[in-house]
């Protein structure tokens, strides 16, 4: 977390990696939802399962862009 109260901004790359995986993986809600929650667990956040699904099926609504990706894990992250 930075010093303003956010999560911090990551890395195009590896948010490219992440939707890539999101976009073809053909997985389902859960799946995807422990996508989500190891990527924010690798980088040292804690994440809600429920609240992970709940993203995911957000994420389905709305276009997956980067940027649209980076809002819903900033919204997501928990600081451990």
């Amino acid at each position: 977390m930075t010093s303003h109260g956010m999560v911090e901004k990551f890395p195009v790359a590896e948010l490219q990696d992440l939707r890539n995986g999101l976009l073809q993986g053909g997985l389902d809600s859960w799946q995807a939802a422990e996508l989500i929650s190891s990527f924010l667990s690798g980088r040292g956040y804690g994440v809600s399962r429920q609240r992970a699904r709940d993203a995911v099926a957000h994420l389905d609504g709305i276009r997956c862009s980067l940027e649209n990706m980076q809002k819903e894990l900033e919204r997501l992250a928990l600081v451990m």
